[in-house]
């Protein structure tokens, strides 16, 4: 029992809310389209599959982090670096890997059951989105524009638009442009948290924008992306892509303001850094959870 309490550690519960956010946003961009009919049993096993990706993801992090010996080179903060699970307990390795390939199982099995329901044009998406989940720490990390897209793509686009298709059987333009947002914004989460792991990740051969160009000049990028979510909502209420509503999505522009002084202030300070991190982390969660409500408001 202690063993499997200890393996809640690489799965990093924590930040799985992040899921259940962008799920969220796609059953609203469903909602909006069908008028509310939602069949809520696809809606539950879409909201499985996301937070199985996620664990996914997070726990093959942990498992191949900690093989290259990469967890013992970086410095851990509150939002990067791992759990420190396994280098405190090695022996939960296969179990951690075991957990990792029974959650990305789990993600395959409701994404293989949507393709019995509505046919083969699910299953492109599918297979980026399982290629994601082991790939990115294997392969994607090591290739800059790669590395920071592919978290966006996997939360953005294959999750919001994943869901809505599960939902509604077809892909539509109003899908797309809500995950655009997350797009955005997860990819700046991943990002952010590149920052404190400079050193250790270029040791074992990582290379990603704060590597390449270094962390001031990443800090640009960063802000780039930020202010990019905010402007597709702005012109997707403008352009009729999205209702009005979806405007309450801009309301945490008061918080991305500080983010971006704080970035620019601490882009080599970590220390410093650690409290824009964790607003960061809000603004990731908060943003698509407003649009989606703009959303469900008719």
């Amino acid at each position: 029992m202690k063993d499997w309490k200890a393996l809640l550690g690489p799965m990093r519960l924590p930040f799985v809310i992040l899921a259940p956010c962008c799920v969220l946003l796609g059953l609203g961009t469903a909602y909006w389209e069908t008028g509310g009919h939602i069949n809520w049993f696809y809606f539950v096993l879409t909201l499985i599959g996301g937070i199985a990706a996620h664990i996914s993801v997070n726990v093959f992090n942990e498992y191949f982090d900690f093989k290259t010996g990469l967890d013992a080179k970086t410095q851990r903060t509150p939002f990067s670096g791992g759990s420190g699970t396994l280098q405190a307990r090695p022996e939960l390795q296969p179990g951690a890997l075991a957990i990792a390939w029974i959650s990305f199982a789990l993600t395959a099995l409701i994404g293989i059951f949507f393709i019995f329901v509505w046919g083969w044009q699910f299953i492109p998406f599918g297979i980026l989105g399982l290629f994601l989940l082991y790939g990115y720490t294997v392969w994607i990390a090591y290739n800059p524009i790669l590395c920071l897209i592919a978290p966006g793509l996997g939360f953005g686009p294959l999750m919001v638009m994943g869901t809505h298709f599960a939902l509604t059987g077809k892909y539509s333009l109003i899908a797309f442009i809500a995950s655009l947002v997350p797009f955005f914004l997860v990819s700046d989460l991943l990002f952010l948290n590149q920052f404190p792991d400079v050193e250790a990740d270029q040791s074992i051969g990582r290379r990603h924008f704060p590597i390449t160009i270094g962390r001031k000049s990443s800090a640009y990028i960063y802000i780039g992306f930020l202010l990019a979510a905010y402007v597709v909502i702005a012109l997707g209420v403008v352009f009729g892509f999205l209702p009005k509503f979806a405007l309450l999505g801009l309301l945490t522009l008061i918080l991305a303001v500080q983010v971006i002084r704080g970035v620019l202030a601490n882009s080599e300070n970590i220390p410093g850094l650690i409290p824009v991190m964790g607003q960061n982390v809000l603004i990731n969660l908060i943003t698509p959870v407003l649009v989606a409500v703009g959303l469900f408001i008719r």
